[in-house]
């Protein structure tokens, strides 16, 4: 399937995604100013869902090359729960379908989506036209555009907490790369939000900073978070209305600098279950039915994996469409669904900012700002009081917080960690100097390939499943990674 026309510079690698290149064109993009709700004064509550859809890139095809492990279950159907592989196709088509059904029957939906680079990449490989195609139907045409809003994500699906710093840039530019390849640059300036992998958000100070401003520079505006992975800057959870209204994250690093973005919270409880049932906008109808924060209307928001469990693959079809012909009939209540962007300029309309936000800061971070004095804050002051901390404190941990919290990203899989950060420092070794000194080094083939490799081995699939096949997976695509940085 052919890319869109773009006015750059022509970046095709054969058989791979494109993953670099357009650097300097992507950086002076500027955002778009997302649409605010014409009704919005009589608005009492809305409600923001999103699904987030992935399939891992694995070396399993013929002679063990890359392929998506969507590929791999359709190819082998009676391993495991492969069988699903065609309903998953469909989830992934399906919104490509319901927003214009919906849209043509006067609703007025919304759907907030997270594809990670490794699925997109998978679509075209296997010359799923068919899905590719709805999706671009409602991401481009001016009809269907603004009822959806497309969320940003790291391109191998990588959780930041264990990603090596220097690397996480890398994969929110070649999301957006491969995002703006496949359905144009005006597509790209909408997408402002950003959805954390495994909705793991860095609490160590340097990392979580890192992220921060990274994510400025690649001109996000907001980031979902999960409500239990953030806390008051005293240390107390969110107040029960913190959760359903913007907050502003504080990120101060080791050398005591800040940097600060808005965050939407994503409330606990079992995400597919949730979503499918739709129940964000039930709890957003008992909202706004007392409501009386400062900040209004509030929101619920709420993501979901798109495809996985009889939940989503079942139930949603039954519950999503009723809803939007229900607020249809019942405009006059005060209830809408919204996107996070619309949302937040909603609330700008109103005349309010993000300095009225709560302001919250990344879990056991009160803990160590305990310890180190905020005028005299250096990387050995943090680096002792991590230590002490970990040492006197069982419940203290600095590496993040995810969608669960009884599965570790690091614990044990050492096996993959060593030769993945391995990977990562021979690739900075033998590229970074070469991009330094020409910037078109990101356009070649050599460089892109490299990155896959890069990125592709960071994806969190091969740590969730445990050891075995997918740690071997993992060691294969650094191995091959090595091999190239090594050969050049």
């Amino acid at each position: 399937m052919p890319y869109l026309s773009l006015p750059w510079p022509a970046v095709t690698p054969v058989g791979q995604p494109i993953l670099s290149g357009w650097e300097a064109q992507l950086a002076a993009l500027r955002p778009s100013e997302p649409l605010v709700p014409s009704d919005y004064s009589i608005i009492r509550a809305g409600f923001a869902c999103a699904l987030h859809m992935h399939q891992p890139t694995i070396p399993a095809g013929h002679d063990s090359r890359l392929i998506s492990h969507l590929q791999y279950m359709l190819e082998h159907p009676h391993e495991g729960d492969n069988h699903n592989a065609q309903t998953f196709l469909w989830c992934y088509q399906r919104m490509g379908d319901w927003i214009p059904e919906l849209v043509a029957e006067g609703c007025q939906p919304r759907i907030m989506l997270d594809y990670s680079g490794n699925l997109l990449w998978g679509l075209q490989q296997m010359g799923q036209e068919g899905v590719l195609d709805a999706l671009r139907r409602i991401t481009v045409e001016a009809t269907y555009a603004p009822y959806v809003e497309w969320l940003g994500t790291c391109w191998g699906h990588a959780v930041i907490p264990s990603t090596p710093i220097p690397d996480i840039e890398l994969h929110l530019r070649a999301w957006q790369h491969q995002f703006v390849a496949l359905f144009g640059v005006e597509a790209l300036q909408r997408v402002q939000g950003f959805s954390l992998p495994e909705m793991h958000l860095p609490n160590h100070p340097d990392t979580l900073f890192t992220l921060v401003e990274c994510l400025k520079r690649c001109g996000y505006r907001w980031l979902l978070v999960q409500e239990h992975s953030v806390e008051q800057l005293d240390g107390s959870p969110l107040s029960a209305t913190a959760k359903y209204v913007p907050n502003r994250l504080v990120a101060r690093n080791s050398q005591g600098e800040v940097s600060e973005i808005t965050v939407l919270i994503k409330t606990q409880g079992s995400d597919t279950k949730l979503v499918a049932q739709m129940q964000p906008y039930h709890e957003a109808k008992h909202l706004a039915t007392y409501w009386s924060g400062a900040i209004a209307p509030p929101c619920v928001t709420q993501i979901a994996d798109g495809e996985n469990g009889g939940v989503m693959m079942n139930e949603y079809p039954r519950d999503f469409m009723p809803v939007w012909h229900e607020l249809k009939a019942q405009a006059a209540a005060g209830v809408v669904g919204l996107n996070g962007s619309e949302y937040l300029a909603l609330l700008a309309a109103k005349g309010i900012t993000a300095a009225q936000f709560p302001r919250v800061q990344a879990v056991q971070q009160h803990k160590l700002w305990q310890y180190v004095d905020s005028t005299s804050c250096t990387p050995e002051a943090v680096a002792v009081a991590i230590a002490q901390l970990s040492a006197t404190d069982p419940h203290f941990s600095m590496a993040g917080t995810s969608w669960t919290n009884h599965i570790s990203w690091v614990k044990g899989y050492e096996t993959v960690l060593q030769p993945m950060e391995q990977l990562s420092r021979e690739f900075h070794r033998r590229y970074d100097p070469l991009v330094a000194a020409d910037p078109q080094i990101t356009q070649t083939a050599e460089y892109q390939e490299a990155l896959l490799y890069l990125l592709t081995s960071q994806t969190s699939c091969f740590r969730y499943w445990g050891s075995g096949r997918w740690t071997e997976y993992a060691k294969t695509i650094c191995e091959r990674g090595l091999a190239l940085c090594a050969a050049n």
